[in-house]
């Protein structure tokens, strides 16, 4: 069973990333023991985010070095390999170490960027059901469409690591 105890971070909008003004981050360190997939630890991830409704597309690589979000999805990263030093929210956001078996769940409009990895980080991304996800950078004309799909990415069913059970459910679903 994953460990779902996430920690919530909220970012506010830098002036050139978003972020998102109502659902916070979800860091989940040590969510998934990997002990057990060690010839395949991404595939750990994969059947993990699947198993939870996270179908709407998933990827292994690494975490751009660049400032992006994505303004049509919301989008989890499960740390498979290695670990890296993370800025999420933008320029003015705060730095994350992530490591193997650590989970990120960044809700539409969150600013990422990579500050830093050791040479065998393998990252697990995925979607929920729903828009494709697009990559947005942080440029002046993009924002005005960018916050107009922020506002429509529907909420997720479920969370990537418990299901009905997890953070997803008490930081974004059942907001006052």
């Amino acid at each position: 069973m994953p460990d779902t105890n996430a920690t919530a971070y909220l970012c506010k909008d830098d002036g050139q990333i978003p972020n998102n003004p109502t659902l916070p981050i979800l860091i989940y360190p040590a969510a998934v023991d990997l002990s057990s997939a060690a010839s395949d630890p991404a595939s750990a991830f994969e059947a993990l985010f699947a198993q939870n409704g996270w179908t709407g597309g998933c990827w292994r690589n690494g975490i751009y070095p660049f400032p992006h979000y994505h303004s049509t999805a919301h989008e989890v990263l499960g740390i498979a390999a290695g670990h890296a030093e993370v800025r999420l929210g933008g320029q003015t956001g705060q730095v994350f170490t992530v490591k193997a078996g650590d989970v990120a769940l960044l809700p539409a409009g969150c600013g990422h960027q990579n500050l830093g990895a050791s040479s065998d980080l393998l990252v697990v991304g995925a979607y929920p059901p729903g828009p494709d996800w697009d990559l947005c950078r942080g440029e002046p004309g993009e924002r005005p469409s960018a916050i107009e799909n922020i506002a429509k990415v529907p909420l997720p069913a479920t969370d990537p690591v418990g299901g009905t059970q997890g953070p997803v459910i008490e930081h974004w679903l059942n907001q006052d």
